[in-house]
């Protein structure tokens, strides 16, 4: 037994997963990995969202297109709190870069090329997530112990 609590840096077992989880929260890596993420679920989003529908159903990436509002609130979850936890220094520009972004996919979507329909809800629905994402990021920061 004093091995391992040698082993754990005097942590009982019990407790050293989730202080091993909270000190690796703690490190600089997790602003590293937002900002290595941040730009490829940002570049995925605009794929899925600008991409015509038909060529997504014909690749089978339409898999929920009767869920549309609960696709882009969730897909804003994610670059919200990505980009508030890799930038929190810059978030009134992430709101910003963010809130323009779902308004510019619903202006494109009407182009008639795409063949997507336009809908101020989904814009709605990114502005939601976007609050959303960026109380997540804010738990997590919290959870971490006062991340910046």
């Amino acid at each position: 037994m004093d091995a391992a609590l040698a082993l754990a840096g005097g942590v009982p077992p019990a407790d050293f997963g989730r202080k091993a989880i909270l000190s690796l929260l703690r490190l600089d890596s997790y602003q590293i990995v937002a900002r290595i993420a941040f730009p490829a679920a940002f570049a995925g989003v605009l794929l899925f969202a600008l991409l015509p529908e038909q060529l997504l159903l014909g690749l089978g990436l339409a898999f929920t297109f009767d869920h549309d509002k609960l696709n882009h609130a969730a897909a804003f979850v994610v670059l919200a709190a990505l980009g508030s936890l890799g930038w929190p220094e810059r978030k009134a520009k992430l709101i910003v870069l963010l809130v323009l972004t779902g308004a510019a996919i619903e202006g494109l979507q009407a182009v008639q090329l795409i063949g997507r329909d336009p809908d101020l809800f989904d814009w709605v629905a990114d502005c939601v997530g976007i609050a959303c994402g960026l109380m997540v990021a804010g738990w997590t920061k919290r959870l971490a112990g006062g991340l910046p």
